[in-house]
This record gives C-alpha cells, sequence and structure tokens, in this order.
C-alpha cells in the first residue's frame, strides 16, 4: 500500500518549468522573481506593503524589532504552538509571557490575556493554530485599550479569512510562513505583511546585513542586520503557488467535511473545531482518548505507520521544554495547554488526497482505538 504523508506540497508542472527558466538565468538569489511575488502578495492582501525572507521565523524576529521591542519588555503568547513564537522573543531579549489557550479552539485565551498584562508588556503574539483564527475583533479591541502591538503569528494561515477579510489584509503586523509544510510553499520562506511603506527601508536594512546602497556604489550600515533573504528560485515557486492558493483552500475544507462525515464519534477522539467559514485547514487534528486506551501516543503513530499512514505531531507544551523550565516555567502551569500537547495528534491532509484516503485514515484510526480501549 503506498504511503500517506500527514502532508504534502502541491507544485505543478508549471511551476516546475518555471524553476528550471531561473535556474538557466543566472539569476538565482534575489532579484526579479522576489520583487514579483512580493507585488503579487501585496495584491492578494489588499494593497498593503509584503515584504519576504527566508523564513517564518525570521519574518517574526524583524517584525519585533520594527515595534522597537527588546530587553526588558514581555510580550504575550501561546505556549501551543511551534517554538519558533517564543524563540524569536528571546532572540531580541524580551521575555515570552505565556497565556493558557482554550480549549475548544486550541488558540490564545483571549479572556486570560488581560490578566498577564503589566506595565512592561510591549505586544501580543497570537497564533492561528491549524489556521484557525483567533478571534480578531476581540484580539484587537484588548490590544487597543492597552496601547500594545499585535505581531500575528500567521504562519499556518495563508487562505483563512476573518468574518470574509483574508488574515493578512487587515490588522498590523502579520507573519506569513511558506515552510514546505505549509498551504502554500517557497520551499522555504516567508512574508511581513506591513502597515504602510515607511516600514519598508529598515525592514530591507534588517533583511540584508543592515546594508544602504548609494547610487555611486557606496554603500552604509547603520543597524545590526542579518542574512535572511528570499531566493529567487524559493519567490518563483510562490509565484506559482500564489495562483493556486484558493482552489487549495476549498480543497483542504471539502477534505474536512469528509473526515467530519467519516469518523466514528464514539471512539472517543476530540474532533477540532468544525470551521469552514475561516479556517484553510492547514491540518486536521483530533486529541487521542489516551485515558481510555492500553497505550500511550507514541504507540498509536507507530500503529498508523504499520498501516502506512503518516501523522504528526503539533505541538507538545513548549513551556515544558527545558529552555522554557529554565525561565521558571512548570508542569501545571497552563494546564489546557499541556492536556492537548499530550494527546494531539496530526492526521493526513493535503490538496492531493482523496476520498478514499480520508475513508482510510478514518478506518484505520477506529481499527486502532477499538483494539486498544481499555
Amino acid at each position: 500500500m503506498t504511503f500517506l504523508p500527514f502532508t504534502r506540497p502541491s507544485i505543478d508542472e508549471e511551476t516546475i518549468q518555471g524553476v528550471a527558466e531561473v535556474l538557466r538565468s543566472g539569476w538565482i538569489t534575489s532579484g526579479p522573481q522576489v520583487k514579483a511575488f512580493e507585488a503579487a502578495l501585496s495584491d492578494y492582501f489588499g494593497g498593503r506593503p509584503v515584504r519576504t525572507m527566508n523564513s517564518g521565523t525570521a519574518t517574526l524576529e524583524v517584525a519585533l524589532r520594527l515595534c522597537g521591542i527588546g530587553p526588558g519588555d514581555e510580550v504575550i503568547t501561546t505556549p501551543l504552538t511551534w517554538v519558533a513564537t517564543a524563540n524569536v522573543i528571546l532572540a531580541v531579549g524580551a521575555k515570552p509571557v505565556f497565556v493558557d489557550v482554550d480549549p475548544v479552539t486550541h488558540n490564545i485565551d483571549l479572556e486570560k490575556i488581560e490578566a498577564a498584562i503589566t506595565p512592561q508588556t510591549r505586544a501580543i503574539i497570537p497564533v492561528d493554530l491549524a489556521g484557525l483564527p483567533v478571534d480578531r475583533d476581540r484580539l484587537y479591541e484588548i490590544a487597543n485599550r492597552h496601547k500594545l502591538r499585535v505581531i500575528e503569528d500567521a504562519a499556518q494561515s495563508m487562505g483563512s479569512t476573518w468574518n470574509g477579510k483574508k488574515i493578512g489584509s487587515f490588522g498590523d503586523l502579520i507573519s506569513i510562513s511558506f515552510h514546505a509544510n505549509k498551504n502554500m510553499t517557497t520551499g522555504e520562506g516567508g512574508c511581513l505583511v506591513l502597515n504602510d511603506e515607511s516600514q519598508v527601508p529598515l525592514f530591507e536594512k534588517l533583511r540584508l546585513q543592515g546594508v544602504t546602497r548609494s547610487p555611486d556604489g557606496g554603500m552604509d550600515v547603520d543597524v545590526l542586520g542579518g542574512k535572511s533573504n528570499l531566493t529567487d528560485i524559493a519567490a518563483r515557486i510562490g509565484l506559482g503557488q500564489l495562483k493556486q492558493i484558493d482552489d487549495f483552500t476549498a480543497r483542504r475544507r471539502e477534505l474536512a467535511r469528509h473526515y467530519f462525515a467519516c469518523f466514528d464519534r464514539s471512539q472517543g477522539c476530540k474532533l477540532p473545531l468544525e470551521d469552514y467559514a475561516n479556517s484553510n485547514w492547514h491540518m486536521f487534528q483530533i486529541l487521542l482518548p489516551l485515558h481510555c486506551l492500553n497505550f500511550g501516543r507514541g504507540d498509536f503513530i507507530s500503529r498508523m505507520r504499520e498501516r502506512d499512514i503518516g501523522v504528526g505531531v503539533h505541538y507538545p507544551a513548549m513551556h515544558l521544554f527545558t529552555l522554557y523550565r529554565d525561565l521558571g516555567y512548570q508542569e501545571g502551569d497552563f494546564p489546557h495547554a499541556e492536556k492537548i500537547g499530550r494527546e494531539t495528534v496530526t492526521l493526513p491532509l493535503f490538496p492531493t488526497m482523496t476520498e478514499a484516503d480520508v475513508e482510510r485514515v478514518c478506518a484505520a484510526v477506529a481499527g486502532i482505538i477499538n483494539a486498544a480501549t481499555r
């Protein structure tokens, strides 16, 4: 039986040929393809300025730097996300302040944010876990009332909407990832949607060693920048992917509907929030009823692999990692995030899957759990 991974990028022949043309052109680092990709992204996000980098992690860090956040500052975020979300806070010298998640959405619990705000709080970094958007109306009401910046970790949100508006087309600073497992990819890469053109010069300096070039061939460096520009190879992949993002999202929503239709609810698995209007269904995640099973999550993953089905884990609660325990966080601090982090598994979901693939996954899950129920 063919192995079914939990995700797989969909790259068409036109894009592959376009990449070949870039390789033949002799210009493979940042150049005309990057400019075209950034312009296309700007159009997609309603005309807002957009700049790309070689990862969504880099765009998050630069967003913090654009906001002037550094040592002595605090940034509120969720413990249930890829560790990069909090790592970038540490990278600029600030302190990550975690807030537990909502047990239904698995996103940061907006009703608990205000209790975590102190005089040192400068920003909130919400995460749209699995592409399900955080309530933007409530989020910005809180942020505006407390005069806080919002850096949206929309790494998983390409194609998601909030009340009919594309994520990225409104709000403060929006960071999006184009990693290989995202709904659209550049292989590796990301973009930051900015507020206005005045932020572009500093962004571009931070992206490439702090360099400013003059027409006479001279240059200056007045800020400490890094090396995180996107290549033309990656940008050409992105241009091909962007043309298909709406189709990708529609197909993911169809497959998610089929999961709900096929899943055996009697097994005790908790299914995700059923949202077809806003979520881009970046991932289909379930919570295993481990208290009812005679084995652990690792055994479940192994048994799915024996059936040639890949399963992911997104994500363990990051405050329990050694790096964050060393900052004083400990088990029991965020019980909802910890429970979800222990029980979550990500099932296959990508546009080229078929309904039969979904049925195969659901049958495998049912067979494994029914055989292992205490």
